[in-house]
């Protein structure tokens, strides 16, 4: 087996038998680390992999049987939730660490943890705690726009894993799907499901504007005779209100309570379409086989390829954009304001059905 060479003496790692693997902390980032997380899988099925994780994402992974276990990060502020994690890791005697994070602290602290072998990408001030690492892509003193996808699939290939594949993986639990049995109740075939992801936990700046997602709503319930759930989370209230007072037909917003990230999982399986602003759900569509239209605004969508043959990407094409910033710097947010529902719905018409009114063809718009 092909193996990364550790740089202090040149000796090969030897198979992992007790591995740790520290997972992303955004839910998008999380779902497209899941191919690295299955080679890895695959190519050690002996191996006891312990999943490390911010505990709000424990449920993006909930059923997939990618790890053996889970251990969750303390807050970043507690110095004593800290060094209890380290003495627990370290009790633990693993014997190699994958980085999948890039942050300093996981660096630090499996390094603390005395686990000798410590897979990563070198960056971030980190290089010296790693023992095997790699270098990521620079253009100038920027890092290179890379899928996630890409991103931690090499970490995958460094390891030695050589059957590393692009299909994400995820799965639902039994919990999951009981809990949209009884938000949603019976399924009208005859009413395609489709739902929408209008919030976005990373900034305004990625969010199409509510009423926008209602008149799309209206023109789906027409034309399409679907059945429109909008699901936003608990920060999310004032999206909520502005669906349900500009939609003027019917529309489900599940908001109270907020169906949480497994029963969402349940929820887009079951759809015959998401429309999705940029965001962490959007990914939730691919594992399932589940077509998706993606809106986005400031992000570039370089980084986040999926290489799913059923996404449509609908963007404009701004001097300004990808700003990849929060909110809008110029205070306008053009690249959403002027991105017209039409254009979203010529995309979704290509999994719903024909548009006799919208035409079809290319998706970005020149502002």
């Amino acid at each position: 087996m092909l193996v990364p060479m550790n740089p202090s003496n040149g000796s090969p790692s030897p198979e992992p038998r007790n591995l740790l693997i520290s997972i992303p902390n955004w839910v998008g980032d999380v779902v497209m680390a899941t191919p690295a997380l299955d080679a890895i899988r695959r190519q050690f099925p002996d191996a006891n992999i312990t999943l490390l994780m911010r505990s709000y994402v424990a449920d993006v992974l909930a059923g997939t049987k990618l790890g053996n276990e889970q251990v969750f990060w303390p807050p970043a502020l507690s110095i004593g939730g800290q060094y209890g994690l380290i003495r627990e890791l370290r009790s633990r005697r693993f014997d190699a660490a994958v980085l999948l994070t890039n942050s300093f602290r996981s660096a630090a602290v499996t390094a603390l943890s005395g686990i000798p072998r410590r897979y990563g990408y070198g960056r971030d001030g980190r290089s010296l705690l790693l023992t095997d690492r790699l270098v990521p892509k620079r253009t100038g003193n920027e890092y290179s726009p890379v899928s996630a996808l890409d991103y931690y699939n090499e970490l995958a290939r460094f390891l030695g894993c050589p059957d590393v594949r692009d299909q994400m993986v995820l799965a639902t639990t039994a919990d999951d799907e009981a809990a949209v049995d009884r938000r949603l109740g019976a399924l009208d075939p005859a009413k395609p499901l489709v739902v929408l992801n209008p919030g976005a936990n990373y900034g305004s700046a990625k969010c199409w504007p509510a009423e926008y997602y209602a008149a799309l709503s209206d023109e789906l319930t027409v034309r399409y005779n679907a059945r429109v759930v909008a699901s936003l989370g608990p920060k999310e209230r004032h999206i909520a209100d502005a669906l349900a007072a500009s939609a003027k037909k019917s529309i489900e917003v599940f908001i109270d309570p907020p169906l949480g990230l497994g029963p969402l999982k349940a929820l887009i399986r079951r759809s015959r379409l998401l429309i999705t602003n940029d965001t962490g759900p959007r990914h939730f569509a691919p594992p399932f086989g589940v077509p998706v239209v993606t809106i986005y605004g400031s992000s570039d969508p370089a980084w986040t390829v999926t290489r799913f043959a059923q996404e449509r990407t609908v963007m404009l094409n701004l001097d300004c954009q990808p700003c990849m910033e929060r909110t809008c710097p110029l205070k306008h947010h053009n690249c959403m304001k002027m991105l017209e529902p039409e254009l979203v719905l010529a995309a979704a018409g290509e999994f719903l059905g024909a548009l006799p009114t919208v035409a079809k063809g290319n998706l970005m718009k020149t502002g």
